[in-house]
C-alpha cells in the first residue's frame, strides 16, 4: 500500500508555513528542503516513495508554494530567517534528530540547520545542493553576481527574467536527454506560485542575500570533516546552474562521501526520480544503522 501523504500548516513565529509529511512518527526522519523557485511540490512523489520506512517532512519555505509570502517591508527575507523558521517548525513537531536532503536554495537552509545543531543531523543527502565554490555554472550565474554587485534598473531587468514561466522552464528541462520525462505541471505550479503579487521583490532580496553563503563555506567544510556526518551527493551531470563539479567536491571534506551523477539536470526528480530514491533507500539504510 502507498503510504498516506498528509497535508498541513503550522504557525510559527507568526507566519503560517505548509507541509507535506508522511510516514510513521517514530521512524528515523527525514526533511526535504527545496530550492528556487519550486516549494515541497518537487518531493510530491519522492515522498511517499521514501514514507514506508521513514518519517518524511517537506516544508515550503516562506515565500514559496502554498505558505504565506509577506512583503519584504513586513518580512527581512535572508537565509538566516529561512533557516530560523525551519529551525523553530521542526522544533514544534518534536523533531529533534533527522537526515536532511538539500537542493539548491535548500543548501544554505540545511547547511545552518546542521552547523548550529551539529548533533540533531545524523544524515546528508545533498542533490544540486552546492556547498563549494566548484560547480558554479557562470553562464548562469553572471546575472546574479552582476545584481548582487550593483542593483541597478539594468542588472535588476536581467534578474527578473529568472520568474519567467520559460526560464523556469529551462530549469527542469536543460540537462534532461530525453524532455517528455519532465511533467508541464512542475514549472507551471512554480511559476504560477512564485508570480504571486508582491513575490518578486521578494525573490529579489533572496538573490541579494545569496551572497551571504559562499563566505561560509569554509565553515561548512571544517562541519563536514569533524562531525563525519554521512553525505550522498547525486546530481544531474547536464545541471546548467552547479555542474558535476559541486558534487565531487565534498569528497575533499565529508568522510567517504558516496558521489553519483545522473542523466538529469537540476531538478533530477522530475525525469530519474526512482533511480534517487533507491540511491537515498540504500545510503540511509546502511550510514544512519552504522
Amino acid at each position: 500500500m502507498t503510504p498516506q501523504v498528509h497535508h498541513r500548516y503550522a504557525t510559527v513565529d507568526g507566519q503560517r508555513l505548509f507541509y507535506r509529511e508522511a510516514g510513521p512518527a517514530d521512524a528515523p526522519t527525514l526533511v526535504l528542503l527545496h530550492g528556487f523557485p519550486t516549494s515541497s511540490f518537487m518531493f510530491r512523489d519522492l515522498v511517499p516513495q521514501l514514507a514506508d520506512t521513514y518519517h518524511v517532512i517537506a516544508p515550503d519555505h516562506l515565500g514559496f508554494g502554498f505558505s504565506d509570502a509577506p512583503a519584504v517591508a513586513d518580512f527581512d527575507y535572508t537565509f538566516d530567517a529561512l533557516a530560523d523558521l525551519t529551525e523553530h517548525l521542526l522544533d514544534q513537531l518534536g523533531v529533534t534528530r533527522f537526515a536532511i536532503y538539500v537542493q539548491d536554495y535548500g543548501a544554505p537552509i540545511g547547511w545552518r540547520l546542521a552547523q548550529r545543531n551539529p548533533q540533531a543531523i545524523t544524515a546528508i543527502v545533498t542533490q544540486s545542493g552546492n556547498g563549494y565554490d566548484d560547480g558554479f555554472v557562470e553562464s548562469f550565474w553572471k546575472t546574479v553576481w552582476d545584481y548582487q554587485r550593483e542593483q541597478t534598473p539594468e542588472t535588476e531587468a536581467a534578474i527578473r527574467t529568472a520568474l519567467d514561466v520559460d526560464s523556469i522552464k529551462w530549469q527542469y528541462v536543460t540537462g534532461v536527454d530525453d524532455e517528455t520525462l519532465v511533467s508541464p505541471d512542475a514549472w507551471t505550479h512554480d511559476a504560477a506560485l512564485v508570480n504571486r503579487p508582491g513575490n518578486d521583490e521578494v525573490q529579489l532580496k533572496l538573490f541579494l542575500d545569496y551572497a551571504t553563503n559562499a563566505p561560509a563555506y569554509p565553515a561548512l567544510h571544517e562541519y563536514l570533516r569533524s562531525s563525519a556526518v554521512p553525505v550522498l551527493a547525486v546530481w544531474g551531470k547536464g545541471d546548467p546552474i552547479f555542474g558535476p563539479d559541486g558534487a565531487r567536491a565534498f569528497a575533499r571534506d565529508a568522510v567517504e562521501a558516496e558521489i553519483h551523477l545522473l542523466d538529469g539536470g537540476h531538478f533530477l526528480l522530475e525525469s530519474a526520480g526512482g533511480q534517487v530514491a533507491e540511491l537515498i533507500r540504500d545510503f540511509l539504510k546502511r550510514r544512519i544503522a552504522a
